[in-house]
């Protein structure tokens, strides 16, 4: 039997997304109170949230902004050494990482950020965050929930959908998948292009996508196409659809049901800043530690909707990271030390 070398360092699973919003209280009620997340912490103009089924202290950043903006994408890693093992993966590739100090964001520890090779998106990657209990007000009876479930039950945070320029996607893909340890599960690609990637559902567990990675229409990099937001079941999924419809919350598409990933969704406009949310509701699971990726071509239109309302796929992403027009990671650290110490 050959002995097994070091072990890499491996991601978790998503973390938290800091998004800026230029109507914080707004953004703010509609997670909260319609969505019915809690509210954790609230440092300054920057307003920490969890799904009721987090028991870490935030899965959601949003903070006071001028614009609409995505600050970051965090993951948790698997080991506490894992953050370190990384930092120094990076840096050997000649990737710019920063330092973030503990505390960068409220009740997370010491974290790494840098900017994600061909496609330019802010990840950042820790380990040590707090476990608060909820308030004795809404605190369930049940265990294995950090809270009551509130208003339409958001669960927790689901995945994040990026989007880069066309001629980026499989480079940024493939260095996802050979640095970060992401599994590529499912993708849609164009056999009559050399097999040209458009979009690829990517997961770090047993999710078949914890982020997925795909074409910008608007040909930009460093895109937001939208976070998804797990909720219980379909039926839930439905009243939340009712619910919305009847506040007047603008709907991007669905309710549906996605061929890949078989879950159903509903895209919508988050009021207070536009950024484009998706609640996801069901899915499947892969255990087989030999699963092949399922390939699909942009004429099978069975991928994107099995059935429901068809999806656009010609929207373009909902807002640009902040990064966009940031070329060093290092400029980053002031504005990165501004969210959740404001």
């Amino acid at each position: 039997m050959t002995e097994a070398g070091p072990e890499r360092p491996r991601l978790a699973h998503c973390g938290a997304i800091a998004l800026g919003t230029p109507r914080l209280e707004t953004s703010v009620g509609f997670f909260r109170d319609i969505l019915g997340m809690e509210e954790v912490e609230r440092v300054g103009d920057t307003v920490y949230l969890r799904g009721y089924q987090e028991m870490k202290h935030h899965s959601l950043v949003l903070f006071q902004n001028e614009t609409a903006t995505v600050d970051s994408y965090s993951f948790r890693v698997q080991r506490p050494q894992d953050v370190e093992l990384f930092y120094h993966e990076l840096v050997a590739q000649d990737v710019e990482v920063v330092e973030l100090p503990s505390g960068h964001q409220s009740g997370r520890g010491t974290a790494i950020r840098f900017l994600v090779p061909h496609a330019g998106h802010a990840f950042e990657l820790y380990y040590d965050i707090e476990a608060p209990k909820a308030p004795e007000e809404i605190r369930s009876k049940l265990l294995s929930n950090s809270s009551r479930r509130r208003g339409l039950g958001v669960r927790r945070l689901d995945h994040y959908n990026i989007q880069a320029n066309l001629e980026n996607v499989g480079k940024a893909e493939e260095w996802l998948r050979e640095n970060m340890g992401f599994k590529r599960r499912e993708f849609v690609y164009m056999p009559e292009a050399d097999d040209m990637l458009i979009a690829s559902w990517n997961s770090a567990t047993s999710q078949v996508h914890d982020l997925a990675i795909a074409m910008s229409m608007t040909g930009e990099d460093a895109q937001l196409h939208h976070v998804a937001f797990n909720i219980e079941n379909h039926s839930d999924l439905l009243v939340a659809a009712d619910t919305l419809r009847d506040l007047d919350v603008k709907f991007h598409c669905g309710p549906g049901k996605h061929g890949i990933g078989q879950a159903m969704y509903l895209y919508l406009e988050e009021p207070g800043s536009g950024h484009r949310i998706e609640l996801y509701s069901g899915s499947y699971h892969i255990f087989d530690p030999d699963w092949e990726a399922l390939g699909w071509t942009p004429t099978n239109p069975d991928g994107m909707t099995w059935f429901g309302q068809e999806l656009d796929v010609t929207q373009g992403g909902s807002m640009a990271s902040s990064t966009d027009s940031v070329s060093s990671v290092t400029s980053l650290l002031g504005q990165a030390a501004a969210v959740g110490q404001a």
